[in-house]
């Protein structure tokens, strides 16, 4: 087996695995924004879904570069390179993600404002995930 092959798992599941970890966090706090609100008998914002589902682009980031790397004469330790530090940089970019997002599920169940701003901070994170995944396309 060419040690490289690894490096295709690893950008797809190091990238899923903070988008696990991310998204579970922003779920987690969302219950718990949504708790609040039925307790004060307050309307429960459904947009909290989209704080909870922001990680999950970094698993197809990761899917893009494997599949990048699948096409490429690249071979052994380039290939287990890129995919372990590709995806451990895509799967970081969706745990923080997650944590923000957390919070940002707090701030709005509890004021029910702020929807674009929160968004904004956490297209700043997944722009970490992006930038990995095109330089490392572009180093290919």
């Amino acid at each position: 087996m060419d040690i490289g092959m690894m490096g295709f798992a690893a950008a797809l599941g190091l990238a899923g695995f903070g988008s696990a970890f991310g998204a579970g966090v922003a779920g987690q706090a969302a219950i718990g924004a949504w708790k609040k609100c039925f307790a004060a008998n307050k309307p429960a914002p459904f947009l909290l879904v989209a704080f909870v589902g922001a990680p999950l682009t970094q698993t197809i980031y990761g899917f893009i570069l494997m599949n990048q790397m699948l096409a490429s004469d690249a071979e052994g330790m380039k290939l287990l390179g890129m995919g372990l530090f590709g995806g451990l940089a895509m799967g970081a970019s969706a745990y923080a993600q997650g944590k923000a997002a957390a919070s940002a599920a707090d701030a709005m169940g509890e004021t029910g404002k702020g929807f674009v701003n929160y968004l904004m901070v956490l297209g700043v994170i997944e722009t970490v995930a992006l930038f990995a995944m095109v330089f490392l396309m572009g180093a290919l």
